[in-house]
């Protein structure tokens, strides 16, 4: 029960702000999810998977919080969805057969795209990437192109999409006589960059967006910037949860949130302003 000193005090405020309280209490209850409750896997929430070892996508603070864009991106969606953004770690290699197990709606950890991809989950790209060719500061490798790459040992995040682009390098090395490419996967980008500095290999491929935050703290010295340019995407067992994170996008492109964010972590927005589902989705 609300005492009458305590209610007096609530009307006087809300007559000197020159505002109701109703009003206010109807916003918060307006807020209604339209994702059916059957196509989530927590009810209210949106449950999204990430690998936080990359910088400054996605990462773990001093404190122990999540912090990075993807973090702010899922937290935004989930806002405009009514939903609350409930994130799992977990490695990459094990995120694609968890969301077809049903741990959780979707991935939220800066995949590029591939077709391939996009035949196993439906497909959200959000922004562009591409891949930095890094090397232990005091390297002396140089590299004039990406068909410069043979005769060395690569590091590289497993089942990515540098080590996709990597293999398909080397068939080319191979196709054309070229020295071969000596590709080591390590489980995350942590990992690799621990592996580089130890000099356990030559150079490492990382996403650009974690290679230039090597470079920028003095962990790595850049060798080839920007190599194979593809889009960046979340990804969703459920198309509905898919339609709803677009249009929440879209909303975020035309009100500035979109930008804002991309702006503060220096990401490529996508050339065409538009999100969208691309490809099949789940076959």
């Amino acid at each position: 029960m609300i005492s009458n000193r305590l209610r007096s005090a609530l009307v006087l405020c809300a007559i000197a702000g020159g505002t109701s309280l109703v009003p206010t209490l109807g916003v918060a209850q307006s807020c209604v999810p339209t994702i059916p409750k059957a196509d989530l896997i927590s009810e209210g929430k949106l449950m999204l998977s990430t690998n936080p070892t990359l910088r400054p996508l996605q990462y773990v603070d001093s404190s122990g919080e999540l912090k990075g864009m993807n973090i702010d991106l899922a937290n935004e969606l989930a806002k405009r969805l009514c939903l609350k953004a409930d994130l799992v770690r977990m490695d990459f290699p094990a995120m694609i057969p968890a969301l077809k197990a049903g741990r959780f709606d979707g991935i939220n950890t800066g995949m590029f795209f591939t077709e391939e991809r996009a035949k196993l989950m439906w497909a959200v790209p959000y922004a562009m990437s591409a891949i930095d060719i890094v090397a232990a500061p005091g390297s002396k490798v140089s590299l004039a192109s990406a068909d410069a790459i043979s005769g060395v040992s690569v590091g590289v995040e497993t089942d990515s999409y540098q080590e996709r682009w990597l293999r398909e390098r080397e068939k080319d090395n191979v196709a054309k006589g070229r020295k071969s490419i000596k590709i080591l996967a390590f489980p995350t980008a942590s990992d690799v960059m621990a592996a580089l500095r130890a000099g356990q290999f030559d150079i490492a491929a990382f996403p650009s967006y974690a290679g230039n935050a090597f470079v920028k703290n003095g962990q790595a010295v850049m060798v080839l910037p920007e190599q194979g340019g593809s889009p960046t995407m979340m990804s969703f067992r459920s198309k509905s949860v898919a339609d709803a994170v677009v249009k929440a996008y879209n909303d975020m492109m035309k009100d500035g949130t979109y930008d804002r964010i991309l702006d503060q972590y220096g990401m490529t927005k996508l050339p065409a302003r538009v999100v969208a589902i691309r490809g099949p989705g789940p076959q």
